[in-house]
């Protein structure tokens, strides 16, 4: 079993930036993949990025790859989101997902096994 917390959400102002966590822990810790969603209130839950745990290989939505990093951290078993030049469209609530299986793609919520419990990212204008 694998149990995921993400933290680092909050309210920023327009063209400011966070920068999310999330911290893994579980006996059975063996990830293939973790990613970033997001689900804006009344929108189906979103793509966002996804890490390759053992080579480090990133990649992301096409519409945020400018603005946003992700990275992990293998001694602390840890996903970091960064966001930068934040807009009112990022306002969401970030999941952090993980996948102990190959799979031939990471963009589908389908694709993990594990999910955290989400942190509320409100961006004002």
């Amino acid at each position: 079993q694998v149990q995921l917390v993400e933290s680092g959400g909050g309210l920023v102002q327009a063209g400011g930036s966070l920068r999310l966590s999330c911290a893994a822990s579980g006996r059975t810790f063996s990830p293939v993949a973790m990613g970033w969603f997001r689900q804006a209130p009344g929108k189906e839950r979103e793509f966002v990025a996804w890490i390759r745990w053992d080579t480090g290989a990133t990649y992301y939505a096409d519409s945020l790859k400018e603005r946003f990093t992700i990275s992990r951290d293998n001694a602390k078993n840890t996903l970091y989101l960064q966001m930068n030049s934040l807009k009112p469209e990022d306002t969401a609530i970030y999941y952090c997902a993980l996948s102990t299986v190959f799979r031939l793609q990471f963009r589908s919520s389908q694709s993990y096994d594990y999910w955290g419990q989400g942190t509320q990212v409100t961006v004002s204008s």
